[in-house]
C-alpha cells in the first residue's frame, strides 16, 4: 500500500503494485497524511478472504467486514458491490470528501482500494456499531442512560457544525440518520457514511436537485418535495435523530396518541399537552433529569420545523445544548406530523416517489 505522508510500522514498508495514475484516486492529494491506498491482495489477507464470520452488516452500498491489519489494527472494509455504477458514483464522492476531513466525530477514512471492478474503503474500525442497533433495541438501549445519551447527541452536533462551518470543506451530509452514526469503545458518536454529501460553496444557501435519494424518516420537507437542500435539511435530519434518541423508537413507528402516527406528529401532541416525559425512553431516569429531557424535546423540535428559515443552524444548537439557562423558543408545529412515514431504509429516487411513500390522514 502507499501512504501520501508517513505511515506507521509494517503498514509504511509495504508497497502496491499499481500504476501511478492509479495511486492518486480522484485528486485526493489533499488528505490526511494517514490516508493509503491498499492493495486488493492486502485487503483480502486482513478480511481473511472476505469470510462470512468477518461481516459485520449489509448496507445499499455493499457489505461492510471486520479485517485485521499485519500490525494488529482492526479495520472496517467497506466493500462495493459488483456492478453498482451508482455504488461507484458515492464510492469515489466519499474518498474525495472524507478523506480530507479531520474530526474527532467523523468516521476516520483510513484509506481505500481501487483495482479493477474491486472498489473498497477502509475505515477504523468502531466496537460498538451503530447507534441504530442500540437505540431501537429494547434490551441493548439500557446501556445507554441519559448522560451517554447527551453525549452522543453532543457529539452529532459537534461533527455537523465541523462540516457546516470549520472544515475546509463546505458539506451537507444529506443522509444522516442512526444507522450512518457509528460508536466508538467510549460510545461517542462518529458520523459516517458521506456517499451522499454535497461540497457547497460559502456563499451557497442552498441547491436543488431532481435526484432525491436519501431515507424518508429523515429527509426536511423542502428536500422530499421539491428537492431543495442545505445545512437546514441536515439540521432537519439532526431533530429527527434526537427525538429518536430520547424515546428510543424509530421516526416512522406507529405512535396512537391523538391523531398523530409517526414520531414526529407524537412529540408535537405530548408538547403541546404538555405531557413530554410521556416521550422519553421509560428505561430512563426522567424524574431526575426532567428538566434537561424537556430542553432535548424542545431543541429537536425547532430543528424539525416545517419551514426551513424557521430551523436554527447546528452552531445555535450547539449553543443550546451547551447551556441550561438559554431561553429556548416555543416550536411551531414540526414537518409531516400528519402523515404516515415508510420505513427508515426506504430510499427515494424523485419527487414523485414520495407521494407514494407518505400520505396524509384524512386527507389534510
Amino acid at each position: 500500500m502507499r501512504s501520501h505522508g508517513k505511515g506507521n510500522g509494517r503498514r509504511e514498508e509495504a508497497k502496491m503494485n499499481v500504476k501511478e495514475d492509479e495511486s492518486l484516486p480522484w485528486g485526493v492529494d489533499g488528505a490526511s497524511s494517514e490516508f493509503m491506498i491498499y492493495d486488493f491482495s492486502q485487503v483480502l489477507e486482513a478480511t481473511a478472504n472476505f469470510s462470512e464470520k468477518n461481516k459485520l452488516g449489509q448496507g445499499g452500498y455493499g457489505p461492510v467486514y471486520k479485517g485485521q491489519l499485519p500490525d494488529g489494527l482492526e479495520i472496517a472494509v467497506k466493500r462495493l458491490a459488483s456492478h453498482s455504477g451508482q455504488g461507484f458514483i458515492e464510492f469515489r464522492n466519499e474518498v474525495q470528501l472524507i478523506a480530507k476531513l479531520q474530526h474527532s466525530n467523523l468516521v476516520r477514512l483510513m484509506g481505500c482500494c481501487n483495482q479493477g471492478e474491486e472498489k473498497i474503503l477502509i475505515y477504523e474500525y468502531l466496537p460498538n456499531k451503530s447507534l441504530d442497533f442500540l437505540i431501537f433495541d429494547e434490551t441493548r438501549r439500557v446501556s445507554l442512560d441519559w448522560n451517554r445519551r447527551v453525549t452522543i447527541i453532543e457529539g452529532i452536533s459537534q461533527g455537523l457544525v465541523y462540516l457546516h462551518k470549520h472544515s475546509r470543506l463546505r458539506i451537507i451530509h444529506r443522509d444522516l440518520k442512526a444507522s450512518n452514526i457509528l460508536l466508538d469503545k467510549e460510545m461517542n458518536s462518529k458520523i459516517s457514511d458521506f456517499g451522499l454529501a454535497k461540497i457547497f460553496s460559502t456563499h451557497d444557501a442552498e441547491r436543488s436537485t431532481n435526484r432525491i435519494i436519501g431515507t424518508y424518516g429523515y429527509m426536511a420537507p423542502e428536500y422530499a418535495s421539491q428537492g431543495i437542500f442545505s445545512i437546514k435539511s441536515d439540521v432537519f435530519s439532526f431533530g429527527v435523530l434526537m427525538l429518536e434518541v430520547v424515546s428510543g423508537k424509530r421516526s416512522s413507528c406507529f405512535h396512537g396518541y391523538g391523531d398523530f402516527i409517526n414520531l414526529l406528529g407524537h412529540a408535537w401532541q405530548l408538547w403541546k399537552d404538555r405531557l413530554w416525559l410521556h416521550l422519553a425512553d421509560p428505561s430512563l431516569d426522567t424524574e431526575y433529569h426532567s428538566v434537561e429531557i424537556m430542553r432535548c424535546i424542545n431543541i429537536a423540535l425547532l430543528c424539525v420545523q416545517e419551514n426551513a428559515a424557521d430551523r436554527p443552524t447546528m452552531s445555535e444548537v450547539v449553543a443550546m445544548l451547551s447551556s441550561k439557562s438559554m431561553t429556548l423558543p416555543e416550536p411551531k408545529h414540526p414537518a409531516y406530523f400528519q402523515i404516515r412515514i415508510k420505513d427508515e431504509d426506504s430510499e427515494g429516487v424523485g419527487p414523485s416517489s414520495v407521494k407514494l411513500t407518505v400520505s396524509a390522514l384524512d386527507g389534510r
